[in-house]
């Protein structure tokens, strides 16, 4: 999950010191830029890790100036009209496969990099032959073949308009899917299901276990009945909203929220059908 803070979190700001030193933070980042070249060494030596770049580099622009439909997890999806979709590109997230039983429409392509998701939904990740874009972290789970795009990670908070080096891991999912996005050259970008709200509350991040069925996604298996998962970080997440927003909006291009209802207020509002049918 993203290392972005709400500065104004309690429990954050009792674990914080009570003295400021610069010296401490400049140690700090130091420790944290070293780990990331480490790591992205480590990754840079295995032979997926090269394959993965060079498919990377030659995906950018590949849909220079087009539009694409980002399909959010939350249960606002299950009010979109999927027919209206085909023949537009669409990025599915996460588990977006349970949606599978319920129509015949599929993404583009999907998106993962949760280390729980990747862990649970692995089965489908080796079988389906939809492109998949996912987090070098699941390397030793998921098999690489032609479909497959390792996606290095880090918590850099930074949009990478080039994913082919690392890409920030942000605080959401949909955070990475708006700089694969933007690296495939997509002009405007809407989301839909993305409630930006969740039934279950607690501590940002913290991994707990589903009770019952789950009401904060579109499907009541997505993460129920004892299965873990992180809790959102709602304020880290804007905090990257806003940061997309703001390098779409330096190039020319635009990221609209699509969704039916929800509580992000970070982009402009527009109808599906309307986002759809415009030129």
């Amino acid at each position: 999950m993203s290392s972005i803070h709400n500065d104004f979190d309690p429990t954050y700001l009792r674990q914080h010191r009570a003295t400021i030193s610069p010296y401490r933070a400049l140690i700090s980042a130091q420790k944290e830029l070293v780990r990331d070249a480490w790591h992205r060494l480590k990754w840079d030596l295995r032979p997926d890790a090269r394959q993965s770049q060079r498919r990377l580099s030659l995906d950018r622009d590949r849909h220079q100036g087009a539009k694409a439909v980002i399909l959010c997890n939350g249960p606002s999806l299950l009010k979109t009209d999927f027919d209206s979709l085909r023949g537009s590109f669409t990025f599915g997230l996460n588990k977006i496969n349970l949606l599978f039983s319920k129509c015949d429409f599929r993404p583009s392509c999907v998106v993962s990099i949760n280390r729980l998701v990747l862990e649970q939904n692995a089965t489908f990740f080796n079988e389906t032959e939809l492109p998949l874009y996912l987090s070098h972290k699941a390397a030793d789970r998921i098999q690489f073949r032609d479909n497959v795009r390792f996606l290095h990670m880090v918590n850099s908070h930074k949009f990478a308009r080039d994913i082919s080096g690392s890409v920030n891991e942000g605080a959401t999912v949909t955070f990475v899917a708006l700089q694969v996005a933007f690296h495939l050259g997509f002009t405007r970008v809407a989301l839909v299901g993305c409630d930006h709200n969740f039934a279950v509350q607690g501590k940002a991040n913290a991994t707990v276990l589903g009770k019952g069925d789950d009401k904060s996604h579109f499907d009541p298996n997505y993460f129920a009945h004892g299965v873990p998962w992180q809790l959102p970080d709602l304020d880290a997440s804007e905090m990257a909203y806003r940061l997309a927003k703001g390098v779409y909006e330096a190039f020319d291009r635009e990221i609209v929220n699509c969704t039916e209802g929800g509580k992000l207020e970070i982009f402009r509002r527009c109808p599906l059908s309307e986002f759809l049918q415009a030129a």
